[in-house]
């Protein structure tokens, strides 16, 4: 049960905060989410400085610079609201509690088009103006510093950590410069040449404006106008500081980027031709302004920049570009586009006039032989029927009893030939036959007929049909059942683009796509992107669907699953409550929808510690997810692992055991090698055998899980689980040498 996992242990306290769990780790340090405890309750972020660093130094120098911080007012900036040391000495700041996405992690998560991304970054730069009018330069600017949460339906930036890189000085720089092996990382990219300079020369505002630039380079085209890691970052930031790097402008980067320039293109709404035809030009001329390595070319203020980006989303001339006749006209029919072009558009209604009456004879024409058509495939699908169900038959069956699952088989052996003369009926009945066996988590079966029908229906429909999109949404959905999540992502994101483009934003088709993505995060550990994708789908759902639609529901209930797996279980229980009373006055008792907030439920009292509570849902749910499933359904090996670990928890040792092994072999014959969900009931398992002291039993257990976790690059909570279980093993084994490696490996680096 993913959401089950331990997470490491933390810091109780820190000065006059209660830490509650990890948000990060960086180059700087590590961040908690913590609760104030003093007269002011309140959430914030706790960034404790890595050890090391001369802490009465930086504490000394942090509260001067706070108070130039104090007069900063800007919705746009984060304020740090406290400063002290640790009880070992290292310093720490509070911070207002920003739970958002680096702004090129939200572009691109959201697919903003460039002029929504020009928006945005356009509040960036007054914010960044706001601090510079007080009298604070950033000196740290990058994505990463500049979050981008949901407010009240609008994307908000918050700038966070200004301040804290003058407060920390050189030693900030230095120690986000490199990683093991040298490789570079954030602050050397978005550094300007005046900061890598070794002479130390006075920085000024304008070393923010040219990490502005790097930033907007990258919102544009999805890469760093250069990559220190190509050079080595001592050899970057000699050439940095020299004015010798001469980059590329977005434009050129991106045809050079021949393999990449079609998902950085997709990524923004529109195709790569366009995308190159969009840079060209003014965006080329504002970007390099504000990187030129001569800080006397610069914009002179972020407002500059900003109003620069406003006059080109405006189509009016830019600053950053030299002035020609030939430019300004361009710019008066942009501007003007409507009346310059009304003559023209005078002339094309005349000539239309005449080809409708052409159009709609052919149109009348087509409508004739269309119907003729579809009474052909009624016929067909009728007879194609009329022998499948002729199976149950008694004189085709002889007397036996044949199951839905055979009666599905043999209609998958004939779709082939029975309607050979409709492809497009028979791609929608391999679409359709395809989707009932990814239901009953048969996924070998689901998936060719599935593929044959995309073939089908992209050969006679066009790339961009919604119904191409249709069956991408299905295989996606078997890619991520199977834990193929790359798979799965790109199939999504190519049937949302054909979904947005034929329908709009604000379609039910759409909610479905943004709905897969979602859940596709939440699998992939992805939990604030998802809850952005939510914040996109339950909306679209209010507008588009009833209350009581069971895929609103799932959505709600989903957004629960989100909450609960960031540990925000306030939130999380109401949320399954309501979606549980609606679906129990909506659907039947027996409904798996319903059996699903059943289990979720279960899951919330189970991480509550209230394992009684929990063994009731799971319990209430284990019925309807055998009957309306079957007995080899991952949902299935889903509610008897999690019955296996609350038996578990309740040292009903007998009992538990048999669930788990249940739960395993379903895993094992459904799902790929290495799908995460196999390592959750691995390490439940092993933990039950430990515990009973069958140590020989559980490590092989412990080996698979870990080998698993680590493939999938889960280097934080669920892996940590996997090694502090196996060390705790050890460790009662009596291999304590073996335990403390496996420990040290499962704690957060230093």
């Amino acid at each position: 049960m993913s959401p089950g996992s331990q997470v490491p242990p933390l810091p109780e306290r820190i000065g006059p905060f209660r830490v509650l769990q990890l948000l990060g780790e960086g180059g700087m340090g590590v961040v908690y989410e913590a609760e104030e405890t003093g007269p002011v309750r309140r959430r914030v972020a706790l960034k404790v400085v890595r050890a090391g660093l001369d802490s009465r130094e930086i504490v000394s120098r942090f509260e001067a610079e706070r108070q130039a911080l104090a007069v900063m007012n800007h919705p746009g900036i984060a304020r740090v609201l406290h400063a002290g040391t640790t009880e070992a000495g290292q310093p720490y700041f509070a911070m207002e509690l920003v739970r958002g996405l680096p702004i090129t992690q939200f572009c691109d998560t959201h697919r903003l088009s460039i002029p929504q991304r020009l928006e945005l970054f356009i509040a960036v730069c007054h914010a960044v103006q706001h601090a510079h009018q007080k009298g604070v330069i950033h000196r740290d600017l990058k994505p990463s510093n500049v979050l981008v949460i949901d407010q009240d339906g609008t994307a908000q930036p918050k700038i966070i950590d200004f301040g804290i890189a003058k407060a920390l000085g050189h030693q900030l720089t230095e120690s986000t410069l490199v990683t093991l092996g040298g490789q570079t990382v954030g602050t050397a990219a978005y550094m300007s040449p005046e900061q890598a300079d070794p002479a130390g020369m006075d920085v000024d505002t304008r070393a923010d404006i040219y990490s502005l630039g790097v930033m907007l380079y990258e919102l544009l085209v999805g890469q760093l106008p250069l990559e220190p890691g190509d050079v080595g970052v001592h050899l970057f930031l000699a050439r940095l500081a020299s004015g010798e790097t001469n980059p590329p402008t977005p434009s050129v980067k991106l045809m050079a980027a021949q393999k990449r320039a079609d998902l950085v293109a997709h990524a923004r709404r529109t195709d790569t031709d366009h995308l190159r035809r969009d840079l060209r030009g003014d965006l080329d001329w504002i970007v390099m302004k504000a990187m030129d390595p001569d800080r006397a070319r610069r914009y002179e203020t972020a407002n500059g920049l900003a109003h620069d980006l406003v006059r080109y989303l405006a189509s009016e001339p830019v600053q950053a570009r030299p002035p020609s006749a030939r430019y300004r006209v361009s710019k008066f029919v942009q501007r003007h586009r409507a009346g310059v072009t009304a003559a023209g558009l005078i002339a094309a209604a005349i000539i239309s006039g005449a080809v409708l009456a052409t159009v709609g004879f052919v149109r009348a024409t087509r409508a004739e032989r269309v119907a003729a058509q579809e009474a052909a495939a009624a016929q067909q699908v009728t007879g194609f029927l009329v022998d499948l169900f002729r199976i149950s038959n008694p004189d085709e069956a002889r007397g036996n009893s044949l199951t839905a699952r055979e009666i599905l088989d043999r209609g998958a052996r004939n779709v082939a030939t029975g309607l050979s003369g409709q492809p497009l009926l028979q791609a929608r009945l391999m679409h359709t036959l395809g989707t009932v066996y990814e239901a009953l988590g048969l996924y070998g079966p689901a998936r060719p007929l599935l593929e044959e029908a995309l073939r089908v229906r992209e050969r006679d429909l066009g790339p961009d049909d919604p119904s191409v999109a249709e069956t991408l949404t299905a295989l996606g959905d078997v890619a991520r059942a199977k834990g193929d999540f790359g798979e799965a992502d790109s199939a999504y994101r190519r049937a949302l683009a054909i979904r947005e483009a034929a329908f709009g934003f604000e379609h039910v088709e759409v909610a479905t796509s943004l709905a897969a993505l979602a859940a596709l995060r939440v699998k992939q550990g992805r939990t604030t992107e998802a809850e952005s994708l939510y914040a996109q789908v339950v909306p679209l759902d209010e507008k588009v669907r009833s209350p009581e639609d069971p895929r609103s529901l799932g959505n709600l209930r989903n957004l629960a699953v989100v909450y609960w797996n960031q540990g925000r279980y306030a939130e999380a229980e109401p949320l399954f409550r309501r979606v549980l009373a609606l679906q129990e006055r909506s659907l039947p008792l027996d409904h798996p929808d319903l059996a699903g907030s059943l289990n979720n439920l279960g899951g919330l009292h189970w991480m509550l510690g209230h394992y009684g509570d929990a063994l009731g849902y799971y319990e209430r749910a284990r019925p309807i997810f055998e009957k309306t499933l079957g007995p080899s359904h991952p949902t299935v090996a889903g509610i008897y692992n999690n019955l296996g670990e609350t038996y578990w928890k309740l040292q009903r040792y007998r009992e538990a055991e048999p669930l788990f092994r249940r739960a395993l072999a379903i895993k094992d014959s459904v799902l790929s090698p290495g799908h995460p969900s196999i390592a959750v009931t691995l390490n439940g398992l092993a933990g039950l055998l430990r515990d009973q002291g069958r140590f020989t039993e559980a490590e092989p257990l412990y080996r698979r899980a870990l080998e698993i976790r680590e493939a999938l690059g889960r280097t934080s909570r669920e892996t940590a689980e996997t090694l502090r279980d196996y060390a705790e093993l050890l460790r009662r084994a009596g291999r304590a040498g073996e335990a403390a490696r496996l420990a040290e490996r499962a704690a957060p680096p230093p």
